[in-house]
Order: C-alpha cells, then structure tokens, then sequence
C-alpha cells in the first residue's frame, strides 16, 4: 500500500493496520492525550519493585524510541510523531490514568525534564555493558535497572551468562531494584537454580529471537525473511516460569509486538490471559502509540477489568 499518496487519510489507515494500536484505540479515534483535569478513576492495582510501588501497568520504550518490531515504515511514523515533546505529553497523560513507572534504557535525560517540570513517574531502565552507565541511572533518580534481554539471551546462548554477575552487583552497589531482562523461559528458571541476588525479571512472553533452524526444525520451514516470528504456544511457557518464581516478573510484548492489536478482542483476550497467567505481584509493560487515541487510559482501563 502506497501511504504518501494518500495523505492523512492514507497514514492513518495504515498505521491503524501495521502500527500496533490497539483495536480499542482505533475505535475512538481522536488523539486526546493532552493536559486537563485527572481521570474520575486515577488508580491502578499497585506492586513492589524493591521498596517502590509501582503501577502494575508500566509504560514501554519502544514506540518513543522508534522500535515498532513491525517495519520500518512504522518506525518513521513512530520517530516522526514522538518528539521530546511529545514524550513528555503521553507520560503526563499516563500519570492521569493511573500509570506511574516508565521503562526505558540508559537515556535519562527526559526523565530529568519530566521531573524538572513538574512530573511524577518512576522510571526503571535495561541496561547492559559499561558498567558506568548504572551510576548515571541511580544518579538520575532510576529505582531499577535490569540486565538488557538481548545481551542476556545471548550471554545465555552462548554458555556465559555467570558472566553479567559482576554487573548485577554494580546494580546493587549502587542501592537500585536488581532485575533480569530474557525473552528465553529457560533464563528465569537457570538464575533462579544458581540463587543470584536478583529483585526482579522482566520477560517477554514470545521467544522472538530464534533461529533459521529453529524455526524451520519447530514449523516444518523458515519463514521468509526470517525476522521476529511470534508463536501461539510461547506465552504459556513464559508464564510457568513467571509462576514458578517468586520474584515480581514484568511481563512484555503481552500483544506480540503490535501483531495482536488490530482487533478489539484480540487487545482483551491478550491482557486477560497475561494477568490470568501470571502472579498478583507482577505487572505488564506495554509501549504507547498514541497518535490517534488515548492509549493510556485504554489500556489503564483493560488492566483495572483483568488485573482488579
């Protein structure tokens, strides 16, 4: 489909087709992020992170940073309409509804504008490699920081996970909430086996990241081009491990990357079976497109029905 020759009608129905919003979004239309009076209903179902309470609805990075995992179409459309200033808009839109914690990486900045305006939001961060960078984290008021997935997935592949012990410590040196980033069920359940002092997990519940082989030795073929493929049957092997530990676990990717958000029933049959699936103390992190509608108090509103 040609989008520029269409204008905005055009964008518009592509995005609500590849771009991961969800089927509530889409049926609103109307983008209403904007600043004005707080929600009749502002609270969410809480949990700890450490010594914080946080949200069990937790706002994702992806979309503000141009990582659709859909194409790279919809990664313009995403860098395009996320200025810092937009940014800002959509978390203070989050704080309305109820969604007090972001999850990012190792840019703090904004955060610090947010909070120098007058912001309140936890943030809790992924990180990975210089070690100097969780300073700058716990410096910039993160409460959390988790071993970045895919360096954890490969760390694990490759037989050297004991290998980002050293940064958990660094972690917890610095006084901020331990956590493990893995799209891999066997990760959880290996850290948990070698008793690592761990706060948290966050898990993406589909195995995104598999091989060529691996997926023409689990389908029969490889799909062409091979990229992210997400499989029904992943999410109730991540969810066993969720369960099995009893460490709070932030389940993402609940609508598989955007894949699952193009009907209104697909968007509820993923967050209900999230929250059936995983612990009363774990939450979800889902990034926010909010281009055309008000994705914040959607979702918000999904998690108080399915997580209450």
């Amino acid at each position: 489909m040609s989008i520029d020759s269409q204008a905005d009608g055009g964008r518009r129905e592509f995005l609500k087709r590849v771009g991961g919003l969800s089927a509530a979004a889409i049926a609103v239309g109307g983008n209403s992020c904007v600043a004005g009076e707080p929600d009749p209903q502002t609270t969410l179902p809480q949990i700890h992170l450490g010594s914080h309470s946080i949200s069990r609805l937790i706002c994702g990075a992806n979309p503000f940073s141009a990582g659709s995992h859909l194409s790279t179409f919809v990664d313009r459309q995403m860098r395009e309409y996320y200025t810092p200033e937009q940014i800002l808009k959509t978390l203070r839109r989050c704080r309305q509804v109820g969604i007090n914690c972001w999850q990012s990486g190792t840019n703090i900045g904004l955060y610090r504008r947010l909070l120098d305006e007058g912001g309140e939001m936890h943030y809790i961060a992924i990180a990975a490699g210089d070690p100097a960078n969780v300073r700058t984290l716990a410096t910039g008021g993160c409460i959390a920081v988790a071993h970045h997935g895919e360096v954890t997935d490969r760390m694990f592949k490759d037989g050297q996970l004991d290998e980002m012990h050293d940064y958990l410590k660094r972690v917890r040196d610095e006084g901020l909430a331990v956590g493990v980033s893995t799209h891999i069920p066997d990760v959880v359940d290996a850290i948990e086996s070698k008793g690592w002092d761990v706060d948290y997990y966050m898990t993406c519940i589909y195995e995104r990241h598999r091989s060529a082989e691996q997926l023409e030795k689990l389908l029969g073929q490889a799909p062409i081009p091979v990229g992210e493929v997400y499989l029904p049957n992943d999410p109730p092997r991540m969810f066993q491990a969720i369960r099995q530990t009893k460490r709070p676990c932030l389940a993402f990717k609940i609508l598989a990357a955007g894949r699952l958000s193009e009907r209104r029933q697909w968007v509820e049959q993923a967050f209900r079976e999230t929250f059936a699936g995983i612990k009363p103390i774990d939450g979800v992190i889902v990034g926010i497109y909010d281009r055309y509608s008000d994705q914040p108090a959607q979702n918000a509103a999904m998690v108080r029905r399915f997580a209450g």
